[in-house]
């Protein structure tokens, strides 16, 4: 019984730092000007993403995890790094409408960067049943809302800062994508 509960509290614990990772890059792409629709529909995508990423992870095995996580993590950390770069560009270049907004395939390819990490982790669980099921479900959970609410909380700094919103926002996902490659 203590096995199970103190499972239950590791995976939470481990959705919340995985939806952290979604959060930080969310509050830089929130502070574009972004319609609660569209927040809607990026949050359920990226939890789609941390769904459907660890349930691969899970069926490729621990065989490939030492090879493919490495590729992954600077997969993630180059892809917020150009996404953070276009944006700082695109508020010098004084563009209506960005190169890479969180739409169409660019919310494929924002999902897709903020949930390589949790594609790592499932490679490398080495739970079975329920407890699997009950970790990914919990990751797209997390992930989802936490995106919601970055989401939100950048649609708010954007209309605080104005133009130089962003700038914000780029640098903040440049710099998360340092981190990542770091």
């Amino acid at each position: 019984m203590v096995a199970s509960i103190n499972e239950i509290v590791s995976i939470i614990c481990m959705a919340f730092a995985l939806g952290m990772d979604a959060f930080s890059v969310g509050l830089g792409i929130g502070m574009q000007a972004i319609r609660l629709k569209r927040i809607l529909l990026i949050g359920f995508v990226v939890g789609i993403f941390h769904v459907v990423m660890p349930f691969i992870g899970l069926m490729l095995g621990s065989i490939l995890s030492s090879k493919i996580e490495s590729i992954a993590i600077l997969a993630a950390g180059l892809l917020l790094c150009a996404i953070g770069f276009q944006m700082i560009c695109q508020t010098f270049m004084k563009q209506q409408k960005p190169i890479l907004a969180p739409v169409g395939f660019g919310l494929f390819i924002f999902s897709f960067s903020v949930s390589l990490d949790s594609f790592s982790i499932g490679l490398s669980l080495g739970l079975s049943g329920a407890a699997t099921a009950f970790a990914i479900t919990m990751f797209g959970l997390f992930s989802m809302v936490l995106t919601w609410t970055a989401l939100l909380i950048g649609r708010r700094t954007h209309h605080l800062l104005g133009t130089y919103s962003e700038l914000l926002g780029g640098v903040i996902l440049f710099g998360f994508g340092l981190v990542v490659l770091l």
